[in-house]
């Protein structure tokens, strides 16, 4: 292309060899991938690849040079906002393209928030730095105890309103649950968000997630590890979910988390700037800062399937496991020849807790034969918990003690709204759709 004078950031009009044609900015080769393939930024936003052999004709409309964003806080910040303090971990909502590979990687500059987000000027002022810079599939026990400390430091020493942590979606829910159980007492809320998409896109959701999140940051009444993402298909709704009751229910749409077995905590209206209470019982806010934050990394999480051999299990014993969270079917069951190899995990001192695979409704092992021997093999039913809930809360309860009937007993309190005496009938989307339907 560049005997026709074609270059990096150019603007060009690309007729194909069909007829179709398209205009663009030319953006970098990737390193990897076809070198026969011109990349153009088309003017909605979104990247589309042509290849050499279907290129007709090309026509430079302009040049444009890659300017590096002005990066600083904002100094229009009004006097007598609440302070909320930005944790940045990596994930979509802080990525960039990487035009040496094509991909889209994270990258989280704590000082772009005012420029990215210009609205949050009216909302707090913000301060903001880079914990980790990581893919949320990377994220490990030892960095939510690395998150709970450092959350535990700001609130010491800073003592903002709330604290906002971007964090990739796909494992959002376990590290939000996670810091629900090591924060016993806060100032204030921890609010995790996150984006589905990210900012170069045009459908990005992640502008209206971090206002919504900072919104809960600065206003909430409460104390607890939440996820504010967005709960409608359009930019209006932000869903405040429990931590410790929260899932993401779809791999690419927006509103794609979920609260589970459970309405959500409170609602943001993101054009009128509203935070409305959808249930009346939380933590409030306190003037201490209780953060225990040891987590173990000896607890699996293991979903059964028809068929499984006993050989998966009782890999985790050999292998040093002291807890391992099962999701069972329905009320909480494994097949019947599994229940002597739980029972050799329980003998020698294995944690084991059951959650049901449906989500939805509660484990109850007191209706079928399986589920009664499996108790009295020593299994502890996780009541209506979410399987990731079990494992971050198994994990945080044998970072506190390695006793195991000290561990048993920590792991049947409620200690963060994890589980409930009664599930609403309403929580159930099936219930909801119902509704709307009559």
């Amino acid at each position: 292309m560049e005997e026709n004078g074609v270059k990096v950031f150019s603007r060009v009009r690309v007729r194909l060899s069909d007829g179709v044609e398209l205009r663009g900015i030319v953006m970098p080769r990737p390193r990897v991938g076809d070198r026969e393939v011109l990349v153009l930024k088309l003017d909605n936003g979104y990247n589309v690849g042509v290849h050499a052999s279907r290129i007709a004709e090309v026509e430079v409309l302009g040049e444009y040079s890659a300017v590096e964003e002005e990066r600083g806080s904002a100094t229009r910040v009004k006097e007598g906002l609440p302070r909320v303090h930005f944790l940045g971990t990596g994930g979509t909502i802080a990525s960039r393209v990487d035009y040496v590979t094509g991909a889209v990687y994270p990258y989280f500059s704590a000082e772009e928030i005012y420029s990215m987000i210009p609205e949050l000027e009216e909302i707090a002022v913000i301060s903001a730095e880079t914990l980790f810079s990581i893919f949320s599939e990377d994220m490990t026990p030892s960095h939510w105890s690395q998150l709970a400390q450092h959350v535990k430091r700001v609130f010491e020493a800073e003592a903002p309103s709330g604290i906002v942590i971007a964090h990739g979606t796909d494992t959002m829910h376990y590290s939000a649950a996670a810091l629900a159980f090591a924060a016993r007492k806060l100032p204030g809320p921890v609010v995790f968000t996150g984006a589905q998409r990210s900012s170069d896109r045009p459908s990005s959701d992640a502008a209206v997630n971090v206002i919504g999140a900072t919104l809960v940051a600065a206003r909430a009444p409460f104390a607890e590890s939440v996820i504010a993402m967005h709960g409608s298909p359009d930019d209006r709704i932000v869903l405040v979910h429990r931590g410790v009751r929260a899932r993401k229910m779809h791999s690419s749409r927006r509103d794609a988390f979920m609260s589970i077995n459970s309405l959500p905590l409170a609602q943001v209206d993101v054009p009128s700037r509203e935070l409305r209470m959808l249930l009346g019982e939380y933590k409030p806010r306190s003037d201490e800062v209780e953060v225990y934050p040891k987590f173990s990394d000896g607890v699996a999480l293991v979903k059964f399937y028809p068929g499984m051999p006993g050989d998966v299990l009782e890999f985790y014993r050999e292998s040093g496991y002291k807890g391992l969270v099962l999701e069972g079917t329905g009320l909480g069951h494994v097949r019947s020849e599994l229940v002597g190899v739980v029972r050799r995990l329980v003998r020698d001192g294995v944690i084991v807790v059951m959650t049901t695979q449906c989500l939805w409704g509660r484990v109850n092992m007191n209706v079928y034969r399986t589920g009664v021997e499996l108790l009295e093999a020593g299994v502890v039913p996780a009541e209506d918990m979410l399987p990731e809930a079990a494992f971050a809360k198994l994990s945080w309860v044998l970072g506190q003690t390695e006793d195991v009937e000290e561990a048993k007993r920590l792991f049947r309190e409620n200690l963060a709204y994890e589980t409930s005496k009664r599930t609403e009938y309403l929580a159930y989307p099936g219930a909801m759709w119902w509704e709307r339907c009559r």
